[in-house]
């Protein structure tokens, strides 16, 4: 009988044999384990809520080193009361006989402003403090107030309806201003200070979606917030349409507008001039209550003017074309 002897591969090597080895079958339970549940979004960092969340913290962390710091300042504003700072917009205020609750200075400002205020603020009975710059930084936060600042009550809203009813009684033809839902206070200051300018009656802004008149405004406007009223409405749209039977005419400001600004033919009668906030402009309640509707041309790579910007242009044009009259 032949051998197999002499075959290459007929002889099977030690150790080569197939089959279970030790330690394959933990191998094969790992592949069929889950990997646990999936991570929230916040956690993974290629997604949008983990960039979200890194700025929340951010913010958060930077909320709570400027709390830290005021706590070490030696100002401490009451509850309900706001801090105006910068030169024009104190001596406004103080010229304005707005309340005055104390006075902050540096101990070198030299200013025929800063002593005017600490004249009329001695007048009311308000003290007068020495601060230092780090004090006024921290309390402002960072706003630039020229080494000057002063406490007053929260400021006191006028009533819609008066408003209204009382800009009828002024001479000439009266003027109004309305923000839909701007909530940058730097906007309201700069509105503010367009309509002192231009010789507007009053703003209306609504009680909520709004910013308030607080310091950052009250700086913006450059102390026209001591001489325009502000009314806050508890719906806006109720409050236009009040001044409709009270006989203005609501003229909304919007790009996609149905007439241009110039030359605005309701210019010469009571108005109310209306401007939504930069994006979303005009709500449609609030559109649909205006008797038109008016946009100021633009160059086609911008997208849109600035709240504030928008009105500026608006109440000029109605100021000049009533010069005109």
């Amino acid at each position: 009988m032949a051998s197999h002897s002499g075959r290459p591969g007929a002889i099977r090597k030690k150790g080569t044999k197939k089959g279970a080895q030790v330690g394959t079958g933990g191998h094969s339970r790992r592949r069929l384990e889950g990997k646990g549940p999936t991570p929230r979004a916040e956690d993974r960092t290629y997604h949008p809520a983990h960039k979200r969340k890194v700025k929340r913290e951010a913010r958060e962390a930077q909320e709570a080193a400027i709390a830290r710091a005021r706590a070490k300042s030696s100002i401490r504003v009451k509850p309900g009361h706001e801090l105006i700072a910068g030169r024009n917009p104190v001596a406004e205020a103080a010229r304005a006989s707005v309340p005055i609750e104390r006075v902050f200075i540096l101990d070198n400002v030299k200013d025929d402003r800063v002593e005017e205020v600490v004249r009329l603020a001695s007048a009311m009975g308000a003290p007068v403090y020495e601060v230092t710059r780090r004090d006024l930084d921290v309390a402002t936060d960072g706003a630039v107030h020229q080494g000057v600042a002063i406490e007053v009550r929260g400021y006191d809203y006028a009533d819609a309806s008066d408003l209204i009813a009382g800009s009828l009684q002024q001479l000439g033809h009266p003027l109004l201003v309305a923000l839909d839902q701007v909530t940058d206070p730097h906007n309201l200051g700069a509105v503010l200070r367009s309509a002192g300018a231009f010789g507007a009656d009053g703003v209306v802004i609504p009680e909520r979606r709004s910013a308030g008149v607080n310091t950052t405004a009250w700086k913006v406007s450059a102390g026209a917030a001591a001489r325009v009223p502000v009314a806050r409405a508890t719906n806006l749209v109720r409050a236009l349409e009040e001044a409709k039977a009270a006989g203005y005419f609501v003229v909304g400001l919007d790009g996609g507008g149905d007439a241009p600004l110039r030359g605005l033919s309701l210019a010469d009668g009571p108005l109310v001039v209306v401007t939504g906030a930069e994006g979303a402009g005009l709500s449609r309640l609030v559109r649909e209550t205006c008797d038109q509707i008016v946009s100021i041309p633009i160059a086609s790579a911008v997208e849109s003017l600035n709240a504030a910007v928008a009105t500026g242009i608006a109440l000029y044009e109605v100021a000049s074309l009533r010069a005109q009259d």
